[in-house]
Parts: C-alpha cells; sequence; structure tokens
C-alpha cells in the first residue's frame, strides 16, 4: 500500500513537512506496513520556498538585502536539490514583504521592490538556470521598478537622472535602460507564480485593489495608478509591446507587470508551477491514496489552493483523496463535489487560537490515527 501525503503548511503553526511528519506518524500507528511518501507542497504564496526545499533535500540561503522602506533586512531564498539543483524559488514578500514594514510606516508611495531583485541577482551570480518567484505579500506600489533596478535596469527622468524609489516617483519617468540588465537573466527560465487576474491599471489595477492593505488612502491610489500608467506609457514605446492589461500584470503592485514586459516571464497558477518542479504527479502513479490539507479548509480552497491542485492529480489517476486542515469552515463541503473524498479539522473542541496553534502538532497526529483507523475499517480483510 502507497500512501502519498503532499499537504500545504498550516500558518503560523506547523510547516509542509512538519504536516506531512505529523500525517505519517498517526497512520503509522494503525497501517505501519504502508509506504508512506512525503510530498510537502504549497501554491506559491508563503512557505513555498521551504516546501520545495524540504520537498527536495534543498537549502536555504540567507542574505541582507535592502526592504521596503530603503533599510536592511534578513531575507531568504531556496535552492532546490536532487535533480534541481539549478532551480532557485524566492518569494517575493521574503524581501518585499508587508512584514518588513511596521503599521505607521506603510506608505506605497515609497516602497521598493529593489530587494527583491537583490534576491534574483545573488541566485544568477549562483549560477542558477531556472527561477521560480512567487508574488504575493508584497508591500510595494512600483511596479517592479525596483526590483529591475537591482537588477541593471535604469530609469530616468526628463533630467537624465535616476527616479526615486517608490511608486510615486514612477510619474517622473521618461526613458529606460535596460541595456546593463544582468546577463545572467538570457540563460535563465524564469517561472513566476501569479494566481491573481489583475491589471496594472485601473478600477481593478495594483493601486485600486491591493493598495489599501499597504496603507495607500484614496488620494495616494489615484495618484499611484497615474504613476503606473506612465511606466506602462514609457515602456510601451521602448520595448513596443504593452502588457498593462495583460492579466495578472497588477500582481504584488505591478511586480507582474515588470516580470512580463522586461523579463520574459511566464505567469502561472502557483500550485502548478510547484506541483511540477517537485514531480507530483509522477510520484502520485500507484498510490492507493492522497492525503493533502492546509491550515483552513473553506470554499476559497477552490481556487487554485493546494488541496485542490493534489486533488486534481490524484483524481486523474483514481486515487481517492483525504483533506487535513486545521479548522474547517461552514461551506467546505462543496470540496466534497469537485474531488475530494473526505475532509477533517484536527481541532478537537472549541479553543482560543493560541491553543490551536501551540497544540496544532498533536491534534494532528492524534486526528491522523483515528483517520487511518476509520480508513483501515473500510480495507479489505
Amino acid at each position: 500500500m502507497k500512501i502519498v501525503i503532499a499537504p500545504d503548511s498550516y500558518k503560523e503553526s506547523l510547516s509542509a513537512m512538519e504536516v506531512a511528519n505529523e500525517i505519517e506518524r498517526g497512520f503509522r500507528e494503525v497501517l505501519p506496513n504502508a509506504d508512506y511518501v512525503k510530498v510537502p507542497v504549497a501554491d506559491g504564496g508563503e512557505g513555498t520556498v521551504q516546501s520545495m526545499v524540504d520537498a527536495t533535500g534543498g537549502k536555504i540561503i540567507e542574505l541582507t538585502v535592502i526592504g521596503p522602506l530603503g533599510e536592511p533586512v534578513s531575507a531568504h531564498y531556496g535552492i532546490m536539490g536532487g535533480e534541481n539543483t539549478h532551480t532557485a524559488v524566492i518569494e517575493m514578500a521574503a524581501a518585499s514583504g508587508l512584514q518588513h514594514v511596521p503599521h505607521s510606516r506603510r506608505d506605497p508611495q515609497y516602497t521598493t521592490s529593489y530587494g527583491t531583485g537583490e534576491l534574483i541577482c545573488h541566485a544568477l551570480n549562483a549560477g542558477i538556470k531556472h527561477i521560480i518567484l512567487g508574488l504575493g505579500g508584497s508591500a510595494t506600489n512600483d511596479g517592479g521598478v525596483g526590483m529591475l533596478q537591482a537588477l541593471g535596469a535604469h530609469f530616468l527622468d526628463a533630467h537624465g537622472q535616476p527616479i526615486s524609489p517608490g511608486g510615486a516617483a514612477l510619474a517622473q519617468l521618461c526613458t529606460i535602460d535596460i541595456s546593463q540588465l544582468h546577463p545572467g537573466l538570457s540563460r535563465c527560465q524564469l517561472e513566476v507564480a501569479c494566481d491573481v487576474n489583475n491589471p496594472l491599471c485601473g478600477s481593478n489595477g495594483a493601486s485600486a485593489v491591493f493598495g489599501p492593505q499597504k496603507g495607500a488612502t484614496t488620494e495616494m491610489i489615484e495618484q499611484l495608478d497615474k504613476a503606473l500608467s506612465q511606466l506602462a506609457d514609457v515602456t510601451a514605446t521602448q520595448t513596443l509591446t504593452d502588457h498593462r492589461h495583460s492579466p495578472g500584470a497588477g500582481a504584488a503592485g505591478g511586480m507582474g507587470f515588470a516580470v512580463l514586459a522586461f523579463l520574459n516571464a511566464d505567469l502561472k497558477p502557483g500550485i502548478d508551477i510547484v506541483m511540477k518542479a517537485v514531480g507530483l504527479a509522477n510520484t502520485l502513479k500507484g498510490a492507493t491514496l492522497a492525503i493533502t490539507g492546509e491550515g483552513r479548509l473553506d470554499s476559497q480552497t477552490l481556487h487554485g489552493k493546494t488541496p485542490m491542485g493534489v486533488t486534481r492529480e490524484a483524481n486523474k489517476l483514481g486515487i481517492p483523496v483525504i483533506a487535513i486542515a486545521g479548522c474547517v469552515s461552514d461551506d467546505a463541503n462543496i470540496l466534497l463535489e469537485h474531488g475530494i473524498d473526505a475532509i477533517f479539522s484536527i481541532t478537537p473542541r472549541a479553543m482560543a487560537l493560541e491553543s490551536v496553534l501551540s497544540n496544532a502538532k498533536h491534534n494532528l497526529y492524534t486526528t491522523s490515527i483515528n483517520i487511518a483507523a476509520l480508513y483501515n475499517t473500510n480495507r479489505p480483510r
């Protein structure tokens, strides 16, 4: 009997590998002779680097970069192991995320994505030939210009001077010089995990939709949107392509636009990129059961989240799927209509959030024992 365990992390409590370990430990209590294969997975958001490093036996690279506020911050990226040692996994949030900006200082007029570019540059200098970049959680609205500056591009005003960091300064942009972009980019495949379809500008654009959570006021949103439009105008005159309306261009404060317009990247659903990179489809072959999960199962799980990606691949092979979560919402049963065979919550009773998080490992272990026992009762004797 082969059981594939492919969960996402439980945010704020357990990494995807820790989740997989506890599920295996619980199942072994009942089914000690089964063949367990653990494949930590993620959907391109927070935890993707750790999941992919754990899944392949890779390594984490720690370094100091320029954070959103122009100050040094500690950041990291991952290099995958096994047959993928030339693949790096980078989360934009690690260098340019909201967690680096106190609430009192959140202002997307000035925050920069420069640090994300430094992570990419470091990976290229290490000889990386394939980069998986996860968008999301950014503190920026600079159209990815900071990232491109770190990679050697120059964004100049009417006087030929570099524009200041941040989204507001894009309004002064007149000229873009990409002649000195890092040479490693031409030898590197860049895949970008992006799960939103927002364009760069307008009522559904980066500034209007994502600006408020980054500290933008109504007045700022209008100014930032005009500034991004200026970026798109100048880019179009120099590259002869206009990606302002491309799906995903508005992701991560316009980072989607930057990678489309200047780095020839592909924007894809995060879970699809991750599953391909860790070889999940091949791992599932011959499995008797697939187990997946995430911190919370609800109707939003349907939209590109890890459990549905795993379920989609398992369903192709006729493999039943069990999903285990930290908590299960009232609307989670809709998942049963989309390929998941059973869903379980590990929370045994009404508990304070602090207790739920601190006891997640034990609760997951004990719940897994009971799920395994139930599964075992239905096996042929």
